[in-house]
């Protein structure tokens, strides 16, 4: 219990300053992104390739309103992405959250775009700032940037204000009560903080860096960038922090009614013809990696399995890589072996990165609502097709998917055995009998604590 103690002590004392809460911010993240799959397919069924003009609705003209009806509610999510986020990341990052979280989150919003808004009727800050910053009359569009910032506002007054006891004249308002109240407060005074410093923040991220990935999104050095990034940080859990910029912040479109939206999957599924011609570019290229290069990584990781361990390592590497291939999800897999050969995980990242960058030099623009696995890959690809000017390009991307497997199977296989490395199936002969965990029981753990559910599970949420 001594050795125990002393070894979590260092453990802690080894950790990067604020690294645990960027892992949390992330996990966070999580929460809200997983309301996008119901919005993709609300859209992809409304949209007028499959249920509307140019689909079903052609022969049978009673499925337009029905198509028009999924396409508003599709539609009302990715509208209302920033709230979303707000209420996802407030829950997924307070300890021990409830109701009053999410009420909070509510509250502080709604508080924190009326303090931004500029109409004159209204008496916005921004009018009042006006004269200094030359700034049009109008509300900020913050995008989900200003839902995250609330959010993290209302998690930190819930963890703080849950348990505060006023006098008892007042005591209506204590405890829970109170959170909402004082989370209103401090959005006001974050309100007129962002506002201030607005018009620096949109020069930067919006005009300079939105404007690169508008213009040279779709290069292939920037999708090699990006998708080596994303995921030499999934070891770390701060992968999401990455993804959010691009595909909910960065970049923009217009959608049917004039709107301005921002990020790539935002502007994927609700982005006007000619104002969303660069979507896809930072999601492409992951569909050849995880419908296919990672389940011919699993195999590789089951041929090369002792023959006493064979059988059980095929029936967690068939478990793993259908669920890669068919949702997208590669968690489980990738940590089974980016701690155990983190070279061979580094090799990984780069043919990722080699991934998103052929893709977009071929020109191919797919997208998804949850990650790239076959789910996405079928209900998107009337809208990919459209993006790519024809199905055929979106057809290549099981073509190169195709390849990439071959490449992966051969660089595992041959890297696992030149190296002896232990991978799932190849633990030392202690391992069962001596109480330690085997590699893919550490990997699920390890998968479990970067996607929240470990903390989820502690906390009574799951």
């Amino acid at each position: 219990m001594a050795k125990d103690a002393v070894a979590t002590s260092t453990k802690k004392k080894r950790q990067i300053p604020g690294f645990s809460q960027m892992q949390r911010i992330g996990r966070s993240l999580m929460l809200p992104i997983a309301s996008l799959p119901v919005a993709a397919l609300l859209m992809r069924f409304g949209s007028a390739d499959v249920l509307g003009a140019d689909g079903l609705a052609k022969h049978a003209s009673w499925m337009q309103p029905v198509a028009d009806v999924l396409a508003g509610a599709g539609g009302a999510i990715f509208d209302n992405l920033p709230l979303i986020f707000a209420l996802g990341v407030a829950v997924g990052y307070a300890k021990k959250a409830d109701g009053s979280t999410a009420l909070a989150a509510l509250v502080g919003y709604l508080t924190f775009t009326g303090a931004g808004t500029s109409d004159k009727t209204q008496g916005g800050v921004l009018h009042a700032l006006a004269p200094y910053f030359s700034q049009k009359t109008g509300v900020i569009n913050y995008g989900v940037l200003g839902g995250i910032v609330i959010g993290l506002i209302a998690a930190k007054m819930y963890e703080k204000y849950r348990r505060t006891k006023l006098p008892t004249y007042l005591a209506f308002f204590g405890g829970r009560r109170f959170v909402p109240i004082v989370t209103a407060a401090a959005s006001v005074v974050a309100g007129v903080i962002m506002a201030i410093i607005y018009p620096a923040f949109d020069w930067l991220f919006n005009k300079q860096v939105g404007g690169f990935i508008m213009a040279h999104g779709s290069n292939p050095g920037t999708g090699f960038v990006f998708g080596t990034i994303n995921r030499l940080l999934i070891p770390f859990g701060l992968h999401h922090l990455l993804n959010s910029l691009p595909w909910f912040q960065l970049g923009n479109c217009t959608n049917a009614a004039g709107e301005t939206l921002h990020g790539d999957i935002t502007c994927f599924f609700s982005g006007a013809s000619g104002t969303n011609a660069w979507t896809g570019s930072c999601m492409t290229g992951f569909f050849p990696i995880m419908m296919f290069a990672l389940p011919g990584a699993a195999l590789a990781i089951y041929h090369t399995a002792k023959p006493e361990r064979k059988k059980l390592t095929g029936g967690v590497m068939i478990s793993v890589a259908l669920t890669a291939f068919l949702t997208g999800i590669t968690e489980p897999l990738e940590y089974a072996f980016a701690y155990v050969a983190f070279p061979l995980y580094l090799v990984h990242a780069l043919l990722t990165g080699s991934s998103l960058a052929l893709c977009n030099a071929l020109g191919i623009k797919d997208g998804f609502g949850f990650s790239a696995g076959l789910t996405d890959y079928i209900i998107n690809f009337g809208r990919a097709s459209e993006l790519s000017g024809g199905p055929g390009k979106v057809l290549l991307l099981i073509l190169i998917g195709v390849v990439y497997a071959v490449i992966y199977y051969v660089v595992f296989r041959f890297a696992i055995t030149k190296w002896n490395l232990r991978t799932p199936g190849r633990e030392d002969e202690g391992d069962d009998t001596t109480g330690r965990a085997s590699v893919f029981d550490e990997a699920q753990l390890a998968a479990s604590e970067s996607t929240g559910k470990a903390d989820a599970q502690k906390e009574g949420r799951i």
